[in-house]
């Protein structure tokens, strides 16, 4: 595999791992056929708050990570400047008022990594940025990041789509469920429900959370600690937000269409999961939501629902990502993490590099498949 016009790749997986691993691998003359199960963004990169940031405490590797991440959505948005689907207007976080609240210490810890952060008191967050309820704030104050931004994942990952047909690969919508065939320790390519065979040199599994699950087929373990995740969208709504909030009740960024996107912990916790993986959303959790908005927002303006998405949300077992290729069978490579959006663009971009050159990238070192069967 040191030839990458030899080599023959087939990803799995129609979210932003997937599709921007897909394109990065086209980009370098890989032969690509990217399959999903469904419509493209349809999992969790579809239900993703997607805000680009390394706010809070975290290893120092998965926030170098974090930041190579965002510098690459900084070199998109230089090629669109005047997208409404990348924004960067920074990131607003504060804490509840309680023994919880870590705002002094997080503010020094994002300090200490030369972070760009400030630390603001209520009367000062509206001089810094606009939409807010400063009477919201608790005393502890808040922490304005500058350098955070979101991006709408769906409108990315059609425009990577797009290039990936255009530079010739090959997109398969709709497959089923994928199974990876290895033989004689190595990864063949995949079969799918749908019956079609799909034969590669390697294979990247980008399947969100049935990652773990399609790996232990072939006898891998990679620990999972994927919740519910639930994304509430309201209509458009006149107001001058335009930085990331994430606060003790909910979180909002805005959306291109001037509607917000909203999700919190709570609200995840009151999604009943039923038999089958039916997910069943209370009216009152939405309506919570959308009071809990409200109330910080300038002017306490009436929200009104759009839309939601629920599902689940991947997480490994130990909170950190799970990127690169499977000990102990060769060209089975995976794509697991938390974080999708911030990391979406650069992990594409290196586990391409480590299919076409056959050789492991530093910065994925500490995110191994392999270090969860080492730990049993």
């Amino acid at each position: 595999m040191t030839s990458s016009s030899s080599i023959s790749t087939v990803v799995v997986g129609g979210g932003i791992f997937g599709v921007s691993s897909a394109v990065n691998l086209v980009r370098r003359g890989i032969a690509t056929t990217l399959v999903t199960d469904g419509p493209l963004a349809s999992g969790a990169s579809g239900r993703s708050l997607a805000w680009l940031n390394s706010s809070r405490r975290r290893s120092l590797e998965y926030h170098q990570l974090r930041m190579v991440g965002i510098d690459r959505y900084r070199t998109l948005s230089a090629k669109y400047p005047n997208a409404d689907w990348l924004r960067f207007d920074g990131g607003l976080t504060w804490d509840a008022d309680d023994a919880s609240n870590e705002i002094a210490s997080v503010f020094a810890h994002e300090q200490d990594l030369g972070y760009d952060a400030v630390h603001l008191s209520a009367a000062d967050v509206v001089a810094v940025t606009q939409g807010i309820d400063p009477k919201m704030v608790t005393p502890q104050g808040a922490i304005f990041n500058p350098g955070e931004g979101w991006v709408e994942l769906p409108s990315l990952i059609a425009i990577l789509a797009a290039e990936f047909i255009e530079r010739g690969g090959k997109l398969i919508t709709e497959a089923g469920r994928a199974t990876v065939t290895v033989k004689d320790g190595r990864a063949t390519g995949i079969i799918t429900t749908s019956g079609r065979r799909f034969d590669a040199d390697a294979v990247l599994l980008a399947t969100g959370n049935a990652v773990p699950g399609m790996v232990a087929e072939c006898g891998q373990h990679i620990a999972d600690a994927t919740p519910v995740a639930l994304l509430v969208r309201t209509k458009p709504v006149s107001i001058p937000l335009k930085a990331v909030l994430n606060t003790p009740r909910v979180a909002i960024r805005p959306m291109p269409d001037g509607g917000l996107a909203l999700d919190s912990a709570w609200s995840e916790e009151e999604v009943v999961v039923k038999a089958g993986g039916i997910y069943e959303v209370k009216d009152s959790t939405v309506r919570g939501l959308l009071e809990e908005a409200s109330k910080i927002l300038e002017g306490n303006p009436k929200l009104e629902f759009e839309s939601y998405s629920v599902g689940p949300k991947p997480i490994p077992g130990d909170g950190e990502p799970v990127f690169g290729q499977l000990d102990g069978v060769s060209g089975y490579y995976v794509a697991f993490s938390h974080s999708g959006a911030t990391l979406g663009l650069i992990a594409g971009e290196l586990l391409a590099g480590e299919i076409a050159n056959g050789t492991e990238h530093p910065m994925l070192a500490r995110f191994r498949p392999g270090r969860f069967s080492r730990r049993q």
